[in-house]
């Protein structure tokens, strides 16, 4: 068989088979026969070397032959191939990343608690005014949780009503004044800490009190600290929490750990101070407790340290504690404490 004849018969098998295999959307065959016809070892490129055998005279006509069946087979191949991406069933999960979902697909998007927000703004507030924030283990011995702050054997606080005794001498702390203990017996003067953190007393639970709260203390040990630093300090406080104009009064109070003690009240947030249901007509909410650090707490910390690191007669200093849940509540205008326990998210939603 001639070199034309094999040129003839080669187009018609190689057109037949791509066709085969578009129709059939099978890829498999459609490679097969590319490669059986169009590649670089295929039919076609083996014709290219018996052009030798053709007479000199008819070499042109056949090379061009050659050249054409190379193209129509491979825009043949070309369209098959296009056949069979048309044919190609679409991804399901094809989607445009950029394009913006609709509202009721939009992700439910979270926000912190009421009380992470609270604490969270206590402590950039007495960060600004100077003061470090430290933490504590809750679960605590009687020494710090007693002994160290002037608390005595017969104290009421000491009994099993009014504090959770895990042992003998493990409980679970009733306040963070535990952590300012730690503090002074780690490190020396000047100090100036606060210790946001939980804490916990069997209190009867009702709509202002609870088993498990948190508690802001602060504590600031320096040469010739005195009151006046203790009430400035507060009403710093207390103006950027409820802001400018919020007045402050301390009424006279004792607490074992510090001496002179006070009660410290503000202007009623709710009302500005003219008498409202919230401050009960007084024009003053409570906010906490608050006092010069009593001397016998620095000889307690000294005896611990083995040195007299904090000589009462060198060193002064006040301490403050605040109940955080009801900053919180003062705030948001919340009258209810066992809300920011409950988890429900329609009320945690309005805060």
């Amino acid at each position: 068989m001639s070199l034309q004849d094999d040129i003839a018969q080669t187009r018609a098998e190689a057109l037949a088979a791509f066709d085969a295999a578009g129709g059939k959307g099978d890829a498999a065959a459609l490679e097969a026969a590319r490669i059986k016809y169009i590649g670089a070892n295929g039919l076609v490129k083996a014709f290219m070397k018996r052009l030798g055998e053709v007479p000199k005279d008819q070499k042109p006509a056949v090379g061009q032959a050659l050249n054409a069946l190379k193209d129509e087979l491979t825009n043949a191949h070309d369209a098959a191939k296009s056949r069979l991406g048309a044919a190609a069933p679409k991804s399901v999960s094809a989607f445009d990343v950029t394009e913006p979902l609709p509202p009721e697909r939009q992700p439910a998007l979270g926000k912190l608690h009421p009380l992470t927000r609270t604490v969270n703004e206590l402590r950039d507030l007495l960060r600004a005014l100077g003061f470090e924030v430290v933490e504590g283990p809750e679960v605590e011995d009687e020494r710090h949780n007693f002994d160290d702050l002037n608390i005595p054997p017969d104290h009421p606080s000491r009994d099993s009503f009014d504090t959770f005794f895990l042992s003998k001498d493990a409980l679970l702390r009733s306040q963070t004044s535990t952590v300012q203990v730690r503090m002074m017996e780690t490190r020396k003067p000047p100090l100036r800490v606060i210790a946001p953190g939980r804490v916990y007393r069997p209190d009867i639970i009702d709509a202002t009190h609870h088993s498990t709260f948190h508690q802001v203390e602060g504590l600031c040990v320096d040469m010739g600290v005195s009151m006046a630093d203790l009430k400035g300090t507060l009403q710093l406080f207390v103006e950027g929490l409820f802001g400018e104009g919020t007045r402050i009064r301390f009424r006279p109070s004792f607490f074992p750990f510090t001496e002179p003690s006070a009660e410290m009240d503000c202007s009623c947030p709710a009302c500005s101070g003219i008498g409202c249901n919230v401050c009960k007509q007084t024009g003053w909410v409570e906010l906490g407790g608050c006092g010069m650090v009593d001397p016998a707490v620095f000889e307690a910390i000294n005896h611990a340290r083995g040195d007299k690191a904090y000589d009462p007669e060198v060193w002064s200093g006040f301490a403050f504690g605040f109940w955080i849940e009801r900053l919180a509540m003062r705030r948001h205008g919340i009258t209810d404490i066992r809300r920011f326990l409950e988890n429900d998210l329609r009320f945690l939603r309005q805060i």
